[in-house]
């Protein structure tokens, strides 16, 4: 039997419902357009930021919780905005910090069916429907990543980072993991298995610190500009539209 015997005539339901499938995804290019302009401009004047993930699921009794906000206010203070994913846990806990500080708490919401829900603690907030276009402003306006412990979506969006600066698809900024005790065994076996095996090389692993007082935090992305500004240069920001 040929392929074009099993494929549905024009007048059958199945063929209409594809083709209005079909025509749903290609608008869907437009809604995709749309959601990257209208982030890009509203987060033009947030610079420079800092990023901070960590788990959705953390309670505000939680150490993690404390440890995040904490963080979030400092960096405030020092006159970094707080980027985070506008979430409940650790995001809420990030935005609440830089709230009460002098720069501005920046939420990047995602429409999930289950557990996202917004938190108050945010001067500026942007809802994305696609999680790779949220992804790309996370990187994009962020001068480092300060990462709590956290689930699949945390793991994600470290990788996420990683491979993009391995790949020098977007600029070096520092990567901070935070509470050693939870990071250990995930930096022991990139050393161990992937470095051992090949699949990264040593001095990738030099991408990322772990440092637990939220004071260093700090001092450690000062420390890292102190030889250039925040601003991203003229070959960083072309870097940037490659993301």
């Amino acid at each position: 039997m040929s392929l074009a015997k099993k494929l549905p005539k024009p007048s059958d339901p199945e063929h209409t419902a594809r083709s209005a499938y079909s025509a749903r995804e290609a608008w869907r290019m437009f809604e995709i357009m749309a959601e990257f302009v209208e982030a890009t401009e509203r987060l033009n004047g947030i610079q420079p930021a800092v990023s901070i993930f960590g788990s959705a699921r953390t309670q505000p009794d939680h150490p993690y919780y404390a440890q995040a906000e904490r963080i979030a206010r400092l960096l405030s203070d020092a006159g970094f905005s707080v980027i985070s994913g506008g979430g409940p846990g650790i995001m809420e806990a990030a935005n609440k910090g830089a709230f009460a500080g002098r720069s501005p708490s920046v939420g990047l919401n995602i429409q999930l069916p289950h557990e996202q829900s917004e938190n108050r603690y945010q001067d500026v907030s942007q809802t994305f429907q696609h999680f790779f276009a949220r992804k790309v402003m996370f990187v994009k306006f962020a001068s480092a990543y300060v990462v709590l412990p956290g689930g699949f979506g945390t793991l994600d969006e470290v990788s996420e980072a990683l491979t993009l600066i391995q790949t020098s698809k977007s600029r070096k900024i520092p990567i901070i993991l935070v509470h050693e005790p939870f990071w250990r065994g995930l930096l022991d076996w990139f050393k161990n298995t992937l470095v051992t095996q090949g699949m990264i090389d040593a001095n990738d692993l030099d991408l990322v610190q772990i440092i637990d007082e939220p004071q260093a935090v700090v001092e450690a992305i000062f420390r890292h500009y102190e030889t250039r500004g925040f601003e991203p240069s003229a070959q960083e920001r072309e870097l940037q539209l490659s993301l």
